[in-house]
């Protein structure tokens, strides 16, 4: 998991978001439903220079797929973000 370097995971920002971005930090996210791991992986926290709504953005690579979810007053944390991406799985 999270297989691309850094400025791969800051491009794919750009493609997706928009936006320039800066690296803040890993995060080791463990989301569990009922005991069991559903998702276990290093999240990115990026900060974001330049989008007009998002300050943050929470990427992660898996099976060479990113998925890049913007910071907002919902999503507001590494494990929000993936929450968020396992609801629309």
């Amino acid at each position: 998991m999270n297989d691309l370097s850094l400025p791969a995971f800051q491009q794919a920002i750009k493609a997706i978001h928009g936006a320039h971005s800066r690296f803040v930090k890993r995060v080791h996210v463990l989301e569990q439903f009922q005991g069991d791991p559903l998702w276990r992986g290093d999240v990115l926290v990026f900060d974001l220079l330049d989008h007009p709504r998002a300050p943050r953005c929470y990427v992660w690579e898996l099976d060479g797929e990113v998925t890049a979810i913007l910071h907002d007053p919902i999503v507001d944390s590494a494990r929000e973000a993936v929450r968020t991406a396992l609801s629309e799985w």
